[in-house]
């Protein structure tokens, strides 16, 4: 800009006025201004002219610490896709939750008083979360819910996988395996959860059209507690020795293959997991889980951050609904997913 104001021969304030269209000058000045531009092959930088007009975004993130193998990677999502927009002013106001739902009532009042432009947020009591997240939505903050949703709300978004269809991709999978008239059990966090319950409903709802007579015997609730999940499986294997298949609808399966391995039922269950972590990987080759329905929370965290800053920085409307594509992990592909070849990113401090 100093140099074109230099050849046209006028002030770098007046060649900010003449390119941006704004101020009082004469059409013979603005239009020599743009000549000069032109002949430059001068290109507005457009992050620099954000950053001159506004303050930095400020997006709030209020997601769980536990599971630390799924969240970890939405974590790490959201800060590789952050990276991108730096030039643009973006600061990430990280107020995580111990597990879903714990705390998260408070950590959202904090963010929508924080003087944010955005928020990400993974509802684990959707039910009482929804008054807040209009709150903000009222006060003019876009809301995301990630990974789980708050449906009653008026959230602006929803970023995740299918629930219905990775629940029903699971029963279709699971019945393919087992014998007419099996029984089998699920594995969850929370049915109250809205993600849960959908994922839930699509699996029982196909496994019988897939395998005849087979039905869910059992329906138990984890909390995501680790500890908590294996004596339930404990109980419920030496309960139902004629189970035949486990579905495990959240990340925390690692319980699930203990109590499976204690009992010795190793690959005589058969289990299908969701999503894939590094202590996965010993537990495909032994043969005791099947099949995984990888959620791809990495991508998960990505999207979020980016439908976001399109919408705060270019004005793009936000989606109302966004589901990524599952993908069936098996052990013959096991190897082509990133999380058994790279560490995934986690270096997000209470405030970035």
């Amino acid at each position: 800009m100093a140099e074109i104001a230099k050849l046209a021969n006028v002030s770098i304030g007046t060649v900010g006025r003449a390119l941006n269209g704004r101020g009082r000058i004469s059409e013979e000045t603005r239009q020599r201004v743009l000549q000069v531009a032109e002949s430059l092959n001068y290109k507005p930088n457009l992050a620099a002219r954000s950053l001159s007009v506004r303050k930095p975004y400020r997006i709030g993130v209020c997601i769980p610490q536990e599971l630390h193998f799924f969240y970890d990677q939405v974590r790490g999502g959201i800060l590789t896709e952050s990276s991108r927009y730096e030039d643009f002013g973006i600061d990430l106001i990280y107020r995580p939750v111990d597990r879903l739902g714990a705390g998260e009532i408070e950590k959202v009042k904090e963010l929508i008083d924080s003087n944010i432009n955005a928020l990400i947020v993974t509802p684990g009591d959707p039910k009482r979360l929804t008054p807040l997240i209009n709150v903000a939505v009222q006060k003019g903050i876009p809301v995301i819910c990630i990974a789980t949703d708050a449906p009653a709300s008026k959230r602006s978004s929803i970023v995740c996988v299918d629930p219905e269809l990775a629940g029903r991709v699971a029963g279709e999978l699971m019945g393919r395996l087992l014998l007419p008239n099996s029984p089998v059990a699920i594995v969850t966090g929370m049915l109250h959860t809205d993600i849960h319950n959908k994922t839930v409903h699509g699996f029982s709802e196909v496994l019988p059209q897939v395998c005849p007579g087979g039905a869910v015997a059992d329906v138990l609730e984890g909390h995501e507690d680790e500890d908590e999940t294996f004596a339930k499986c404990m109980a419920l294997l030496r309960k139902s020795r004629k189970l035949a298949g486990i579905y495990v609808n959240t990340a925390n399966c690692l319980p699930v293959c203990r109590a499976l391995s204690s009992m010795g039922l190793s690959g005589k269950v058969k289990l299908i997991t969701t999503d894939l972590f590094r202590e996965m990987a010993t537990y495909f080759e032994k043969g005791t889980i099947v099949a995984s329905i990888y959620q791809r929370p990495f991508v998960q965290g990505q999207r979020a951050v980016r439908l976001v800053m399109d919408h705060l920085v270019s004005a793009r409307p936000i989606p109302p609904v966004f589901y990524t594509n599952p993908h069936i992990v098996l052990r013959s592909n096991l190897q082509l997913f990133h999380e058994m070849r790279e560490t995934d990113k986690t270096g997000m401090t209470n405030t970035v």
